[in-house]
């Protein structure tokens, strides 16, 4: 390699450095606003995993900021239009926990309630969830009364005790399988089951391919 070349290359790889070097240095010590914007960039382009990582630098960077609660009511609504529920949840969560006093208290845990209540894609599963959720729905129920949410609580509260229900019947199922009489009849009588057998309930059809795994 001739001098002329060795030079050149040299050059080209110091001014790379100190582009990168520029490139790393504007990714901190920004203002909130900055960070703010570039969130929103990032969801408008459907970069969440990128909106995160902004997210993160705006809460360490501007800890007492007041975009700090609408950038995190932002993430958890674009991880719910996604179907990424468990990072939703994780925003709002933190929400509760930084700004769980504020007036939008009601409409977050409505949205924690709505981002629960849509994670259950499959019958038989995430029991503990929903036998969660239905108390945290009642709860927000007794809370908020007259919350203009009250309406679609209420419609997610009886689908999640459907849900309950089912998940009730095949334990009893199984339970009589096992001769275990007891724990079957604990199920069957449970409060829930008294008032909803009362009405016509049509059971969510599972795809042959999923038989094996379900109850």
């Amino acid at each position: 390699m001739n001098i002329r070349a060795f030079v050149l290359i040299l050059a080209y790889v110091l001014f790379a450095g100190g582009c990168a070097d520029k490139s790393a240095q504007m990714q901190y010590n920004q203002s909130a606003d900055h960070w703010y914007n570039e969130i929103i960039k990032a969801i408008v382009i459907g970069d969440l995993e990128k909106a995160d990582a902004f997210y993160v630098s705006l809460s360490s960077e501007h800890v007492a900021s007041p975009i700090l609660s609408e950038a995190l009511l932002i993430l958890a609504q674009a991880h719910m239009n996604e179907e990424e529920y468990a990072d939703a949840n994780r925003f709002l969560d933190e929400y509760i926990k930084r700004f769980g006093s504020t007036l939008k208290n009601e409409y977050t845990r409505y949205m924690k309630i709505r981002a629960n209540y849509a994670s259950f894609s499959r019958p038989n599963r995430n029991q503990q969830l929903i036998l969660d959720t239905i108390s945290s729905t009642k709860s927000f129920l007794d809370t908020y009364p007259n919350s203009q949410y009250a309406p679609m609580v209420e419609s997610m509260l009886v689908h999640m005790e459907l849900g309950e229900y089912l998940i009730d019947k095949n334990i009893i199922s199984l339970y009589e399988k096992l001769n275990k009489g007891d724990a079957a009849e604990f199920y069957d009588n449970k409060p829930n089951r008294i008032y909803l057998e009362e009405g016509e309930i049509i059971e969510p059809t599972v795809p042959w391919y999923r038989k094996w795994f379900e109850w």
